[in-house]
């Protein structure tokens, strides 16, 4: 299987779409996230937001290869809430996202069927209204080599068409560049041909 080194998330957190339902008021968001501690905030920021909200319920998924994520129904009846909205965030395929759903109760009961449907819309529409972008995963790898070489070093880079991260132009060189992931290896390679290079992957 190859292994992606593309993923889409979104830029940047929405602006609440409203879901109505038998009076029941369902306000959707999708936030771009980095690790659960921002999944917390965000959750805890609409719960403040919204003091009368019966339910916060959401979903988010984080990483791309070995991706986590977590649903929850937030008091709804189990599987009602997180995992309709985890399955927008499958169906959108997005990842270092939450999708959040916040309840304001109407007075009359929707059933299980209806909240799955409910909850299943509001984290649709928030994905819809979100501006979804594609992603390169990239490594970063060290050259070092002496000055003399800086000219093969370059020529190198530009015909690979390479990003240089950070470099330390001394008599002893340092370059760090960005390399997309499915392509590591061969470049690693072509550069060990160039003998007076020395080529270094950073974790």
């Amino acid at each position: 299987m190859e292994r992606r080194d593309t993923y889409k998330t979104i830029t940047k957190a929405t602006e609440e779409i409203l879901l109505k339902e038998k009076k029941s008021k369902f306000y959707g968001f999708a936030f771009p996230i980095q690790n659960e501690e921002e999944a917390k905030q965000n959750v805890e920021a609409l719960k403040k937001q919204f003091p009368t909200a019966n339910h916060v319920c959401y979903a988010w998924q984080l990483g791309v290869e070995q991706a986590s994520y977590r649903a929850n129904d937030d008091g709804e009846p189990n599987n009602s809430a997180g995992m309709p909205i985890y399955g927008q965030i499958q169906s959108f395929d997005v990842t270092n996202v939450l999708i959040a759903v916040v309840r304001v109760f109407g007075g009359t009961k929707l059933g299980v069927g209806g909240l799955i449907s409910a909850y299943r819309n509001a984290a649709k529409l928030a994905l819809e209204e979100a501006i979804i972008t594609e992603k390169t995963i990239e490594e970063q790898l060290l050259l070092k080599f002496e000055y003399a070489e800086m000219d093969l070093v370059m020529r190198f880079i530009k015909k690979n068409q390479l990003n240089i991260f950070s470099q330390e132009l001394n008599l002893d060189c340092e370059i760090v560049i960005s390399v997309r992931k499915s392509k590591v290896e061969s470049v690693v390679d072509n550069l060990k041909t160039l003998h007076k290079i020395k080529v270094s992957k950073i974790d």
